[in-house]
């Protein structure tokens, strides 16, 4: 097993309350837990330093992620040029650890190999520039959309430079494939995102609603619950709450149009605990098969019946243990169907012996371990 290694973090990872950022912090903590030294290197923009990382690390160093409009006209993505250092360079050049960058956001140094002695690790989260391109697809400010596509061609060129890396880390199988067939010169490794799930533990009761949550300011997540209120539940009588971060107003106005239909804005931790525990189904939709959807993951961990449809599960094994359904009449049977049926313990039993076999954070810390080792 390896004994040290540096990761850069394209955001300070606590709290650990979204998407790749969830995997970076428990990442982190399981290589801790392990007894892996980990030196924190990460680029710090609104969340501020926190103490609570040096539980889990080594060393914790904190870089001002740059935000000057002018970066914005370079031919380097804006995620990338943003987060360039020499601060880290010379930080990184100090020790021999391995490094590892969390995101093409970090991997400025991988340009032009300036590592090229070193062993050098991308974590991929997502194919960036297809991720960018969907949320042009559906953004309504024009101003932004612009952004969004001019971002998607710059990335797509930059993503060449992960040849220059000694082994890729990817997180879904539709990503490996991709990866593979672009870069069949690299060390490619699938391996699925951390998170904060040791056991799989579903309540026996019934519950009262169904569950629609995610970040509400991002146009994938807001036009997924629109699509939903629109195509599933607007003709149907069933309580559906949708729970999430600064809602735009026309959502609101959606909602609005609906008695059975709520909508909870800024929840806390506290809440939407209690709402994921409360939820009878969790509804998952989603346009675009990126990544891995970690709240997909808690939800198989914690929420009794979840509801999604395939490109949710994509490039993922857990497709046996969701309800897989793309039809929005089939969805509103369904919808229907399973708020009277509780979860049995055989499908309980069913997602544990999934979910330890390819999302256990400890064997997927000694895959990566493993890997390292072999070069």
């Amino acid at each position: 097993m390896i004994e040290s290694i540096n990761i850069v973090a394209f955001d300070v990872p606590f709290p650990a309350n979204y998407g790749g950022i969830i995997d970076v912090f428990h990442k982190v903590r399981t290589f801790h837990k392990l007894g892996v030294k980990v030196h924190l290197h990460c680029f710090e923009y609104g969340r501020g330093e926190q103490p609570e990382l040096e539980n889990y690390c080594e060393s914790v160093t904190y870089y001002k992620r740059k935000s000057t409009w002018h970066l914005a006209l370079s031919r380097i993505p804006y995620i990338v040029i943003s987060r360039k250092s020499n601060e880290l360079e010379k930080n990184l050049k100090s020790n021999n650890f391995p490094i590892l960058f969390e995101g093409l956001h970090t991997c400025y140094l991988l340009k032009n190999n300036k590592l090229k002695k070193r062993v050098t690790i991308y974590r991929e989260s997502n194919i960036e520039h297809r991720y960018y391109s969907h949320l042009a697809k559906s953004e309504r400010n024009f101003i932004k959309k612009i952004y969004l596509n001019l971002e998607s061609r710059k990335l797509k060129r930059f993503e060449k430079e992960i040849r220059n890396a000694s082994m890729s880390f990817i997180v879904s199988e539709t990503d490996f494939h991709y990866l593979e067939m672009k870069y069949p010169q690299n060390k490619n490794y699938f391996i699925p995102s951390f998170h904060e799930n040791e056991e799989v533990n579903i309540p026996e009761e019934k519950g009262k609603f169904v569950l629609y949550h995610g970040n509400l300011s991002v146009s994938e997540n807001y036009e997924a619950a629109i699509h939903l209120i629109r195509t599933v539940f607007a003709t149907i009588e069933v309580p559906f709450i949708i729970a999430g971060l600064n809602p735009p107003e026309f959502l609101i106005s959606e909602v609005k149009k609906h008695d059975h239909i709520t909508l909870i804005a800024n929840a806390s931790e506290q809440k939407m605990n209690e709402l994921m525990e409360n939820a009878h189904i969790h509804f998952l939709y989603t346009n675009q098969a990126t990544g891995l959807k970690l709240k997909l993951l808690n939800i198989l961990y914690h929420g009794r019946h979840c509801l999604v449809n395939s490109k949710m599960v994509e490039g993922t094994s857990l497709s046996p243990v969701c309800v897989v359904e793309d039809s929005a009449d089939k969805q509103m049977i369904l919808v229907k169907q399973l708020m009277e049926i509780p979860v049995e313990r055989s499908e309980i039993e069913k997602r544990a012996k999934v979910l330890k076999e390819n999302y256990s954070n400890e064997v997927n810390a000694h895959r990566m371990f493993d890997a390292i080792l072999k070069g």
